[in-house]
């Protein structure tokens, strides 16, 4: 078997076996440094540093180029729900949204409770397939967060367009380890504390589809900024007071007011992850979980089925977490799933330790 060492050097040295990161992912030093140094700088310059805006630009570049998209179409939020909520306002009344039984609340639970939509959910793998004329959008996980299965996204994809349905995908489970071609969808949000290793309170959305073939935001099949801010504005600086008179011409006319400390961390996180490449990460964590799953069916247990995923969730295993967590071993228990998910700054010998406490 080969052995497979971990990834990021100095970067990383957690205490424990950390295989949780479909929870939140670990920060690396140079992010907890840019963490530091905006809470000192703070003392001194306010909550909102020296360059609040600033701040935002850059990691949104970062974020950008990680996923092969323009800057330009990147909004930047705080959390996945939020977006979610901005999606299902955009919506015309009455609109058919089609969702995947199970997915995560995040994502369905805003297009639910906006009451204007009607919301209808099919099994995972019938997703595309469920599509049907009249249907406004489809909302998927790319990865499902409980056991890690992967979405057929071509095939939602060309689905959707084929009965003119906006798609909306959360790349929250994928991005950072799980190539996905973002630019494809026409909306994409990711929550960037798990696999994309940022600090809490940082999210990006994605303007895809067709809307790359209109210009500027605000044109055709762009939605109104319902929740924009001054931040949002052409001119933040001149968009304090009263209805904002010229929003953004670019995705930032969707933007939140951002955490200044989160986003501060977040560039340093996202250019980490490009300096390793996404393929190089995905090779590495896949490997990992492949060795994984391989040493559980060894053992006796029957992981659920998620080809080509990061994430192993096992039935028959849940009460074991305790016995793990008292050891160093750091996973999660998901619907009565053991869920261990593998990143980066895992190894080897991280598949060995935990495999030696589950089958002892």
């Amino acid at each position: 078997m080969q052995r497979h060492t971990a990834l990021g050097g100095d970067e990383f040295a957690p205490e424990t076996v950390y295989l949780n990161s479909a929870a939140s992912g670990l920060l690396p030093a140079r992010t907890a440094a840019a963490l530091r140094d905006a809470l000192a700088e703070s003392a001194s310059y306010g909550t909102m540093g020296r360059d609040y805006l600033g701040t935002a630009e850059r990691a949104r570049g970062a974020f950008a180029r990680l996923m092969g998209v323009p800057a330009e179409r990147v909004a930047v939020g705080s959390s996945v729900a939020v977006q979610s909520a901005f999606v299902a306002a955009s919506l015309p009344a009455g609109s058919e949204v089609l969702v995947a039984e199970g997915d995560f609340s995040s994502l369905v639970n805003p297009l639910v409770a906006h009451g204007g939509c009607t919301v209808r959910a099919v099994p995972r793998e019938a997703l595309a397939d469920a599509v049907r004329p009249g249907t406004a959008l489809v909302a998927v996980s790319a990865v499902h967060a409980m056991d890690g299965r992967i979405a057929d996204l071509a095939a939602v994809r060309d689905a959707a367009r084929a009965h003119g349905a906006l798609t909306y995908v959360d790349v929250t489970q994928a991005a950072g380890w799980l190539p996905v071609p973002v630019a494809d969808f026409d909306y994409v949000v990711c929550g960037a504390y798990k696999w994309l290793l940022c600090p809490k309170g940082t999210t990006f959305m994605v303007f895809g589809g067709e809307r790359t073939a209109h210009g500027d935001a605000g044109g055709p099949g762009w939605p109104v900024p319902v929740h924009a801010g001054w931040v949002a504005g052409e001119d933040p600086g001149e968009s304090n007071y009263g209805p904002i008179e010229r929003p953004a011409a670019t995705a930032r006319r969707y933007d939140e007011p951002h955490a200044h400390y989160s986003y501060a961390g977040a560039e340093q996180s996202l250019g980490l992850l490009a300096e390793i490449g996404v393929a190089t990460v995905h090779a590495h964590n896949v490997a990992l979980a492949e060795q994984y799953r391989a040493g559980l069916v060894a053992a006796g247990f029957t992981p659920r089925p998620a080809p080509g995923s990061a994430i192993v969730s096992t039935p028959g295993l849940a009460d074991a977490e305790p016995r793990l967590a008292e050891a160093g071993v750091r996973v999660s228990v998901r619907g009565g799933l053991l869920r261990a998910a593998f990143h980066l700054y895992n190894s080897s010998e991280d598949v060995a330790r935990a495999l030696a406490l589950l089958v002892s």
